[in-house]
């Protein structure tokens, strides 16, 4: 039966916390662990498990902040990471071709541009935009 009384002792028996180092994300990761080997999961536990889950992604989001590059540089990175090949991005662009003049310098992101390159990236159109110093 699942009680509020259940969470709380899941609460008290390991508090979950920001994680601040690599040791603590080790120890959360143990937690995680030791409720993922269960075979089945009371709503409870479950609760408590996406919670624990929310502070490791958060860690781990920061851990992997996004490099100081913008615009055309930023675009080569997320192509090469993501294995990605120049005809993969006309959807974007609408030919290979301004693809290709785009990722060589010969043409500049328009507004459109970075607009559809935030959607499909999924991120913010800003990191597309030029830096200015």
């Amino acid at each position: 039966m699942l009680t509020q009384d259940y969470y709380r002792e899941l609460l008290q028996q390991f508090p979950p916390r920001t994680i601040k180092s690599d040791e603590e994300l080790e120890i959360m990761q143990e937690r995680v662990n030791s409720l993922l080997d269960k075979s089945e999961l009371m709503a409870d536990e479950q609760d408590y498990l996406d919670l624990l889950g929310t502070l490791i992604y958060q860690y781990e989001q920061a851990q992997n902040l996004i490099p100081d590059i913008y615009g055309v540089e930023l675009l080569r990175v997320l192509i090469e990471e993501r294995g990605l090949k120049q005809k993969d991005l006309v959807p974007v662009f609408n030919t290979e071709s301004i693809v290709s003049d785009v990722l060589n310098g010969k043409r500049e992101l328009n507004k459109k541009h970075i607009q559809k390159l935030a959607d499909f990236f999924n991120l913010s159109p800003a990191v597309f935009f030029p830096r200015f110093n």
